[in-house]
């Protein structure tokens, strides 16, 4: 698989912009309110059926469905607290999933809390999905986790606790999203000829792309683009691609292919593009991360916590309607700049299981992290990027598989 097209899987026509953009856990913050920068990834998995065979997290002690709900409240902080790195959007529907339906919605702090339930059963602690982005100061969730003790766990991608280990260190725990969102996208009736991000270099293509975006340090690094290509001004507008044309773009598969199809009326055609990690760049995104000084204290509830989130992920690609009604119930409460509707959140679940965005990747455990992989990004922003990063710093720092249960996936 190299370049995807996509038509929409639900024909919707929508009237309005609406803006589209995936958190990336620890990516140096973008100030724009029109859409964020995010460095994920991806990798394959057969979800054809949206994940049927599905298991159920119940192996931990405590757990499980034949002794009943999972009880957390003797492990875990009364409520456990992740902060996101954007608004509510459905890369994120296996956290709402967790949350039951006696939540609330904190219209000031940008929070969605409630009870938080296992197979429809409420394990005796709350949970507290945080937004991120604007609502902490456009600021990378890892510095709002040393900023913050209350914050149970973090959102972080591969790039970010690399590029910020020597600072900001975070341990990732558990990687819901086995494949990363982001691509590059251009016009192919522009551009006929081009399938790659390789392609888009040999013909010398300008690609906009957010501030900080080290992938094209990266592929400058490769010889894939060179230095003069990268433009590093995109804002999160539409307006610059539609109005030159020629030029290739940063966006998300579950987004940006949608609403340029569907929603930008003064485009309204499929785009062509190539996921990050089709070209190369593998980074995990999105994962649930923890400070290292606090993996001691944490690991009693993540050893029970992690399978349930496990499970809730699969059982979001099963049946995602309720958790997205959560999502777009707390984006129409915050009444912000971001919007999210259910044309767009049913594309991006959608889009998420057709391209194994979340799935099982190489084996049959969603949510497991290949230290091989790791490594090689570190490899890649320390040799191709040539940034400064700590010398002995290995993949083993920086994620542990040692909580998630092997036998869940899709």
């Amino acid at each position: 698989m190299t370049t995807r097209t996509r038509t929409a899987i639900t024909a919707i026509a929508a009237l309005g912009l609406v803006t589209a953009a995936c958190g990336d856990g620890d990516e140096d913050p973008v100030d724009t309110t029109a859409a964020r920068a995010t460095d994920t990834t991806e990798a394959r998995a057969d979800t054809s059926a949206a994940g049927g065979g599905a298991t159920t997290a119940g192996d931990a002690e405590g757990s499980g469905p034949a002794g009943g709900a999972v009880d957390l409240s003797d492990v875990c902080p009364d409520t456990i607290v992740i902060q996101t790195d954007w608004f509510p959007e459905s890369e994120h529907g296996g956290l709402y999933q967790m949350i039951g339906d006696d939540y609330e919605v904190d219209i000031d702090t940008k929070v969605v809390r409630g009870p938080l339930v296992a197979a429809g059963e409420e394990t005796g602690v709350q949970l507290e999905v945080r937004t991120g982005g604007p609502a902490i100061g456009n600021q990378a969730v890892s510095v709002q986790q040393y900023t913050d003790d209350s914050i149970t766990l973090g959102y972080a991608n591969t790039e970010g606790q690399v590029v910020r280990w020597a600072d900001t260190p975070t341990i990732s725990v558990l990687a819901p999203l086995e494949i990363n969102p982001q691509i590059i996208y251009w016009d192919p009736e522009v551009y006929p000829e081009i399938e790659t991000l390789a392609d888009l270099g040999e013909a010398g293509v300008t690609i906009n792309i957010f501030e900080g975006g080290r992938f094209a340090g990266v592929f400058v690094g490769q010889g894939v683009w060179t230095e003069d290509q990268i433009d590093d001004s995109y804002d999160g507008s539409s307006t610059r691609f539609i109005a030159e044309g020629d030029i290739a773009q940063q966006g998300f598969a579950s987004a940006e292919p949608y609403n340029y199809e569907f929603v930008f009326e003064d485009f309204a055609k499929p785009l062509a593009y190539q996921l990050l990690h089709d070209a190369g760049f593998e980074v995990y995104s999105q994962t649930l991360s923890v400070r290292p000084d606090q993996l001691a204290e944490l690991s009693p509830c993540l050893e029970r916590f992690v399978p349930i989130a496990q499970q809730a992920q699969v059982d979001f690609v099963n049946d995602p309607a309720r958790a997205n009604s959560i999502i777009i119930d707390a984006v129409e409460q915050y009444a912000d700049f971001w919007t999210y509707d259910e044309a767009l959140a049913e594309y991006s679940v959608a889009t998420q299981v057709e391209l194994g965005i979340v799935g099982s990747g190489p084996d049959d455990t969603l949510g497991n992290m290949e230290e091989e992989r790791i490594q090689g990004v570190i490899d890649q922003i320390r040799d191709d990027a040539g940034i400064a990063i700590p010398a002995d710093l290995e993949a083993a720092d920086i994620f542990t598989n040692e909580f998630v249960d092997p036998d869940i996936g899709l």
